[in-house]
């Protein structure tokens, strides 16, 4: 049977490629990228209300020590207090429109007693790649305007750090309340404020991200297509190699004779006879 092609170990072996690709497509890419565009429809409408809406209280927002999430995130907060820049710690590794930067972390009391981690912006390197001096923020009772935005994570779990390297100043990988509460042993709520342009205490004010749609819905409808369309060719070969002449076929049509081979053969007859 013309069907016995499909148990050839070079036919199976096409076979597992194309549908572990084409499952591959629909049931992980084009999901991933559908689920990347949610977020960031999520992160759009968040931005969007905050351009207009109010600045609310911590616990408004965020009751009971709630960290914040994609429903609350870039969600303007306002709070009064004082800056504790004992336990600063900066970021490192960071990139702010196109260049190397560092972020300024200052633990925040507030006037209720809650500690939040505030990231005051960010700073440029000076030409051995070390953070530029930098203001210290305002002493005394201030009023400031942020953004919540959730922790960071670091895959390595690394603590904040402090070598000549740094010049004695605290350094972590990551914007993350806890890895600064650790450092400066405070006990941080979850979640970090990013102060607004013109705050007290604001260096360089961190840009807000594009709220365009990106390209991660189309990137989806590629990965189905794909899938879609490895699955229609590994069909057509199929159905190709089901006629005679396949390429994997041992079978072969009977090849028609040209003009020249009969006369050629009628040549011999008669010669022979």
């Amino acid at each position: 049977m013309r069907l016995k092609f499909l148990l050839k170990p070079g036919w199976l072996a096409l076979t597992l490629v194309v549908f572990t690709f084409a499952v591959c497509c629909f049931t992980l890419l084009a999901p991933w990228q559908f689920s990347r565009n949610t977020e960031r429809e999520h992160q759009n409408a968040a931005l969007r209300e905050s351009f207009t809406g109010q600045p609310r209280s911590l616990d408004q927002l965020l009751p009971d020590g709630a960290a914040p999430d994609q429903r609350t995130e870039w969600h303007l907060v306002a709070m009064k207090g004082t800056y504790l820049p004992e336990g600063e710690v900066v970021a490192r590794l960071r990139s702010v429109q196109g260049e190397a930067a560092y972020e300024v972390l200052t633990p925040f009391r507030t006037v209720e007693g809650t500690i939040v981690l505030v990231d005051r912006g960010y700073v440029r390197l000076d030409d051995k790649s070390r953070a530029l001096p930098f203001a210290r923020p305002p002493a005394g009772t201030v009023d400031i305007i942020t953004r919540a935005r959730h922790d960071e994570r670091d895959g390595k779990n690394r603590d904040a750090f402090a070598d000549e390297s740094t010049g004695g100043k605290l350094q972590s990988y990551v914007v993350d309340s806890q890895v600064v509460a650790r450092a400066a042993k405070l006990d941080i709520r979850p979640g970090y404020f990013q102060l607004d342009v013109e705050q007290p205490g604001v260096l360089g004010a961190l840009p807000l991200p594009q709220t365009d749609s990106g390209p991660f819905f189309s990137y989806a409808l590629q990965w189905i297509a794909f899938g879609a369309m490895a699955l229609m060719g590994w069909l057509y070969f199929t159905v190709r190699e089901l006629k005679p002449g396949g390429v994997l076929t041992t079978e072969r049509p009977q090849r028609r004779k040209s003009v020249a081979e009969m006369l050629a053969e009628d040549e011999r007859s008669e010669v022979a006879t």
